[in-house]
């Protein structure tokens, strides 16, 4: 089967033109799903929608209908994504799947010769998200993944700021993933609903009985299948965590503690949930919170949820979010003269130097899309805003902190392999059990 996938990835496929429209396939046309249908609609010179995949023949006929209504013109219906990919009449991929599907899609649509947009997380685990890269590279394919936050143009100024050192040296970067969510309950095992394909769905995961908890959304509160919110919201402030602090190493140690409080159901994966990263010099300390809370930072309050970041340099701090703000400390840097001694500590204060709100609402995910589909016509993943490598990165660091909650201790990492010192019991939720045919092997 790899020695045929192989063999169509290295056959002659057409040279797309600076011009030309790239055919997409959507696979996974859920909630996600339906919001690439819209966002590829709207970069009409860029893209057509060639083809739509899915599990869920309900799925299937409400998204054909969208691109009917929207474009005007019938897009080709898949059930499985290995024959939507085998199509020559499909340039690239998008894949607004759940997370245990990111990493297996994205190796299948590189072997058979398909650039590829990836939902965030990257992938379900570590492993498989190293071998997301190496098939990126092998097989010459463009890997953008939905990062994003590294395509709005606020954050990208803000982050050149801190690159510029506008609050000096950054020794603490911080996340914040405040989202209110309430108790998904119980839900019974029960026959799989008509017009689903429940062996599809749960492909690389291990076999269970259908409920209605483990599809749709909630799949994302359980390891199987999903992360929990660091690794859904939270994996887009663990990105912006990591592109600010400027770290693409591994952490020297890795502790996560938390719980899942007050809710008595079938969910998995924390409600409540605190991480800290150790780089040496600096680290990353994120924050997941989904039963009442107030917002922190310089956030006013505005509802039940905030998402952000706040980075900590030795001479101020910014705020991020929806805009971001920039102080200076006017004592100076806290390791020059004017800083020295406890009277000027006590009398440092703080100037705004910077303070940016959007000035009108965008689609962030079509302008992400643009430059994916700019990547493609170039042939260059380096004009990708979130190529694989920068994405598997970000969501290694919500692995890694995931890991370190479930073994209920701190972690320390050999940097030379990435892997625990001394704890099987860690290092074995490097990777998944997969279950055949559905297997993610390493890449040669």
């Amino acid at each position: 089967m790899k020695a045929a996938a192989a063999a169509i990835a290295t056959a002659q496929f057409p040279i797309l033109g600076a011009n030309d429209r790239v055919n997409v396939g959507i696979v996974g046309l859920g909630g996600r799903g339906t919001d690439h249908i819209h966002s590829y609609a709207s970069l009409d010179a860029d893209a057509r929608i060639a083809a739509l995949c899915d599990v869920n023949q309900s799925a299937r006929e409400r998204a054909t209908a969208l691109v009917r209504k929207l474009k005007g013109y019938d897009a080709k219906e898949y059930t499985d994504m290995r024959e939507l990919f085998a199509s020559k009449e499909v340039d690239a991929v998008s894949l607004p799947l759940p997370n245990h599907w990111h990493a297996l899609a994205t190796i299948w649509a590189c072997q058979a010769g398909k650039d590829v947009y990836v939902e965030k997380p990257a992938c379900h685990n570590i492993f498989e998200g190293q071998q997301m890269i190496a098939a990126a590279r092998k097989y010459k394919r463009m890997v953008q993944v939905g990062s994003q936050s590294r395509s709005i143009p606020h954050v990208m100024r803000a982050m050149e700021m801190l690159q510029q050192g506008a609050i000096g040296q950054v020794y603490h970067a911080r996340g914040l993933c405040f989202r209110r969510r309430f108790s998904i309950g119980h839900t019974p095992d029960e026959p799989v609903p008509a017009g689903l394909d429940w062996n599809l769905f749960l492909g690389p995961a291990q076999w269970k009985p259908y409920s209605k908890n483990k599809f749709a959304y909630n799949w994302h509160w359980f390891w199987d299948t999903g992360n929990g919110d660091i690794g859904n919201q939270g994996v887009h402030q663990m990105d912006i965590c990591a592109w600010g602090l400027g770290r693409t190493g591994w952490p020297e140690s890795v502790t996560s503690a938390g719980g899942k409080f007050v809710w008595e159901d079938d969910q998995q994966t924390p409600n409540t949930q605190q991480a800290s990263l150790n780089f040496g010099d600096a680290q990353i300390t994120f924050d997941v919170r989904n039963l009442p809370t107030p917002p922190e930072g310089l956030a006013a309050m505005h509802g039940p949820n905030y998402v952000g970041n706040i980075f900590f340099g030795d001479s101020g701090f910014l705020t991020l979010d929806n805009g971001f703000q920039v102080y200076k400390s006017t004592a100076g840097n806290i390791s020059g003269e004017a800083a020295r001694g406890s009277e000027a500590g006590n009398a440092e204060k703080y100037e705004k130097i910077a303070d940016e709100k959007p000035v009108e609402r965008v689609d962030t995910t079509a302008l992400h899309m643009k430059n994916f589909l700019d990547a493609v016509r170039a042939r260059d993943y380096k004009v990708l805003h979130a190529d694989v490598e920068i994405g598997v990165r970000s969501a290694a660091f919500c692995h890694l902190a995931n890991i370190s909650y479930r073994v209920g201790h701190a972690l320390r990492m050999a940097q030379s392999s990435g892997r625990f010192l001394a704890d099987d019991e860690a290092n074995a939720l490097l990777t998944r059990n997969y279950r055949e045919p559905f297997v993610v092997s390493r890449e040669s």
